[in-house]
């Protein structure tokens, strides 16, 4: 299986009081790995993009953290795609430090293709199918 692959850093501002990373940037680190896949795809954001997948929600975050994210650095999130429903799309996370394949914490998202007037769920069209193909298992 395909996935797609970032490394972000870890800050001073992003620790908590025992200088752990707090629980609450690990869906930010799921977040900005999204986005850089969305941009890896050609879908770039708010530039006028008129692709009617564009318009989604978010259904579900969970996250489970296996071991703490000690001090500043870098770590590497890994996305892949557990699953393309008719309008929902399950994205699983890993969040790992660089040299190992062990880790911190794992995770899903799944969101959830919608009418930007209604707010309805709608399909996803066949182009982001056919995007998303490498990446499904």
């Amino acid at each position: 299986m395909r996935f797609h692959e970032s490394v972000l850093g870890v800050y001073f501002d992003d620790l908590d009081m025992f200088g752990i990373l707090h629980n609450a940037r690990y869906l930010l680190f799921m977040e900005r790995s999204i986005g850089e896949f969305w941009k890896k795809l050609g879908w770039g954001g708010f530039d006028g993009d008129t692709h009617p997948d564009q318009f989604h929600l978010v259904k579900l975050n969970h996250i489970e953290y296996l071991r703490p994210v000690v001090g500043v650095g870098d770590v590497r999130v890994r996305l892949s795609i557990e699953r393309v429903g008719r309008t929902s799309l399950t994205f699983a996370f890993r969040l790992m430090p660089l040299d190992q394949d062990l880790d911190y914490a794992v995770g899903k998202r799944v969101i959830v293709c919608i009418d930007p007037d209604t707010r309805a769920a709608t399909p996803w069209s066949d182009v982001f199918r056919e995007k998303l193909a490498p990446y499904a298992d």
